[in-house]
């Protein structure tokens, strides 16, 4: 999946392609978040859609077909041939909504552009499905996908029909969504770089629903909805997302991931990270528990804010991740130790091995250069296998570099569309990434470079 971006925040016009692990790299102010919030906006939109059957559309031809013969067979191929064209106007819808993911002016967007580009050899279909549809104790329609068609019959004389005819499109419309796209694009998780607030703004959101409450105790005829709308319209969908997460822990908390379940090692990697556990109970009240000291429970705001900084984190690997996720985590360095950094971006790895893609916007050396070792290390090499072990790195979280994609959020001689010459300005620039040396971020080079050659000044500078 390519994205490319027109007019976004810093970014003049980027481009970059999402990968199993993708990291955007950069100084401050170089659209490195607004390119993070405005592909978590497109694919949460893109996942309500799906979930409401927006996307492909059943030709009235076909449902006439249905209703008059019982039975239709419905040909995949020319709903898949059709994917870009409809993914076009998506994006065109969706660009559109960029104000109210970044909760800004239309002023701000009124130029921009999201695009997202798929090969049709790209999808791939939902196999072996089957289902029957019921209208209370009676069955509607069986729909069931062979190799190329999806079978639909109508199990009810159209006469005896109490469904209206809308609803037995739109139910047909949203299980082609699910099965020809619903593979295209992952589902996303975000982590702001906000959240290190969450967990105390929970009592925050608590004291917002009381105000609303006391609104409409004044005015009956308030609309509840219009009142929190009004109270939350100043932040931006991933911090909304974050904020609702951290309001729903108690719920979350009685769920179990497929990580829980089948590599509990992980959450023990990161329980090792934040030196601790996280407990919700069933008062919904938010507690840190610190290793070997079971009873003593601290609340967010007695927690490190290294604590409250992976609380998101840790919630969704224990409760929600399942494979084929997007984990998207602004800055995830943010108030951790180098050695957590190291640990964490040991621990992002070994989740892309596991089927979760990742995708992380950073300023750390240590996340980078740890995922340099990383890659070095994916080798058979005899020599390397020994520096592995003698290190503590397990097998799983050795990573191919084949899987990592960077982007370094800088200034550039690029051909803007449609221009002749080309021209200085904020983009996103692919760094090299080689096997057996790594990345090539130049972004952090430069400064330590010259941290290098003051400290060197300082310390020989006399002598010359």
């Amino acid at each position: 999946m390519k994205i490319k971006l027109k007019y976004l925040g810093a970014l003049k016009q980027a481009e970059f392609t999402l990968g199993d692990f993708t990291i955007l790299c950069g100084s401050n102010n170089t659209g490195k978040t607004y390119a993070t919030y405005a592909l978590f906006g497109f694919l949460s939109y893109w996942q309500e859609s799906l979930m409401e059957g927006r996307l492909i559309d059943l030709s009235d031809k076909e449902i006439d077909i249905l209703f008059n013969e019982g039975v239709i067979h419905v040909n995949i191929e020319k709903y898949i041939e059709r994917v870009p064209e409809l993914l076009d106007t998506f994006c065109k819808k969706y660009t559109d909504k960029l104000p109210e993911v970044f909760a800004s002016s239309n002023e701000k967007f009124k130029e921009s552009q999201f695009i997202v580009q798929t090969c049709v050899n790209e999808i791939q279909l939902i196999e072996n499905y089957e289902q029957r549809i019921k209208a209370g104790n009676s069955e509607v329609l069986i729909i069931k996908k062979t190799e190329n068609d999806l079978s639909i019959s109508l199990l009810i004389e159209q006469s005896k029909l109490k469904v209206p005819r809308e609803a037995i499109k739109w139910t047909v419309n949203k299980i082609m969504d699910y099965i020809i796209l619903g593979n295209l694009f992952p589902k996303p998780f975000i982590a702001s770089a906000e959240r290190t607030g969450a967990a105390i703004f929970r009592k925050e959101l608590n004291f917002a629903r009381n105000r609303a409450l006391e609104a409409m105790g004044q005015d009956k005829n308030a609309d509840p909805r219009d009142l929190l709308s009004k109270i939350y319209q100043d932040y931006a969908l991933p911090v909304k997302e974050n904020v609702d997460f951290t309001r729903q822990l108690e719920s979350i908390a009685k769920k179990s991931s497929f990580i829980a379940t089948q590599y509990p090692g992980i959450l023990q990697d990161f329980s090792d990270i934040i030196g601790g556990e996280y407990k919700v109970t069933d008062n919904d009240e938010l507690y840190y528990v610190p290793k070997g000291k079971k009873k003593v429970n601290l609340t967010m705001d007695e927690s490190s804010s290294a604590v409250r900084s992976l609380l998101d984190i840790g919630f969704y690997l224990k409760h929600i991740a399942e494979p084929g996720h997007l984990l998207m985590v602004d800055e995830p360095e943010l108030n951790l130790h180098p050695e957590n950094q190291r640990r964490v971006a040991r621990l992002f790895a070994r989740l892309v091995n596991l089927g979760i893609k990742v995708f992380i916007t950073t300023h750390s050396d240590y996340i980078v250069k740890e995922l340099n070792t990383l890659i070095m290390l994916n080798n058979d090499k005899p020599y390397l296998k020994a520096i592995a072990e003698q290190e503590g790195y397990k097998r799983e979280e050795l990573i191919s570099f084949e899987k990592i994609k960077v982007y370094i959020a800088d200034k550039a001689l690029i051909k803007l569309d449609g221009a002749r010459n080309r021209t200085i300005c904020a983009t996103l620039i692919s760094a090299d990434i080689n096997p057996e040396l790594g990345i090539e971020a130049r972004s952090f080079d430069t400064t330590i470079e010259t941290m290098n050659r003051i400290q060197e000044s300082i310390v020989w500078g006399e002598d010359e």
